[in-house]
């Protein structure tokens, strides 16, 4: 990539609510055009983390105590949430949160209000919108409130990508979504990024967020206790276990030796 500054640089990032450490000293970055993803339990700190760069932490009651937020090289640190999106980064938040009782079309044209361009920019991230999510233009009228929920998922991404973001922050897209749709949502995020649209994507289904980012943080109790290329981390026994829902082949061959050659103990397990 050369001297091609990141699209996202966090650096040293603690936050928190009140006197509560929800991130201490993470730091992590994502290189222009990619996804990256960041992988981990509830109360993990993931939430926080993708507030703290969008800078909307405060609506729910947390702050940035230390720590530096960079994109495109330009720090983000200060600015009010409007004037992160007119840098480039837009966020969908956890849950989708729509306007249920807006139309779709209006959804839509809430999520240009922070964009940088003018008529023509808008038009043609709409036209984009469209190709990505055909139904959102099949259903335009229509209030938000009445699509499914993952029709309602891809109005959430739609809506943020009419800004034109450089940085799209996703927040457990695939949440709530039957397979088939979360495949869908999947898909639309590969094409947001060979787009050019780089992506930090928390997610809680790790198989697929690895297989959609070239790298992968895993964050525990608020700290980066793991990092490194994706397929990587897909192949490391730790994530494998703690993630992926493998178990340890050695482990569990271990286990029912056991169990043949203490049958008396076999018979206990199984009775609890």
């Amino acid at each position: 990539m050369g001297g091609t500054a990141p699209a996202l640089q966090v650096t040293d990032l603690t936050a928190g609510y009140g006197p509560v450490r929800a991130l201490r000293r993470v730091s992590l970055t994502v290189p222009a055009g990619e996804v990256v993803t960041v992988l981990g339990a509830n109360g993990a700190g993931k939430s926080t983390l993708l507030r703290a760069v969008s800078r909307t932490l405060r609506f729910h009651g947390g702050a940035v105590v230390s720590g530096t937020v960079s994109r495109d090289g330009r720090p983000l640190d200060g600015l009010p949430p409007d004037r992160v999106v007119a840098a480039g980064v837009s966020q969908v938040p956890e849950g989708r949160q729509v306007f249920a009782r807006m139309s779709v079309e209006d959804n839509l044209r809430a999520g240009a209000l922070g964009s940088r361009g003018g008529r023509a920019a808008r038009t043609a991230s709409l036209r984009r919108v469209h190709e990505l999510f055909p139904v959102l233009a099949e259903r335009a009228r229509q209030p938000a409130g009445l699509l499914s929920g993952g029709e309602q998922q891809m109005l959430a991404v739609g809506r943020a990508l009419m800004a034109a973001p450089g940085l799209l922050l996703l927040d457990e897209p695939s949440l709530g979504l039957a397979p088939l749709m979360a495949a869908r949502i999947a898909d639309a995020v590969r094409e947001i990024n060979a787009q050019g649209t780089a992506v930090l994507l928390v997610e809680q289904n790790a198989a697929l967020a690895l297989r959609l980012a070239s790298r992968a943080y895993v964050l525990e109790v608020g700290e980066v206790t793991l990092s490194g290329p994706a397929a990587e981390l897909a192949a490391s026994d730790e994530v494998r276990r703690r993630y992926l829902g493998v178990v340890d082949e050695d482990a569990a061959a271990d286990a029912a030796r056991a169990r043949t050659a203490h049958p008396v103990l076999s018979r206990w397990e199984d009775t609890r």
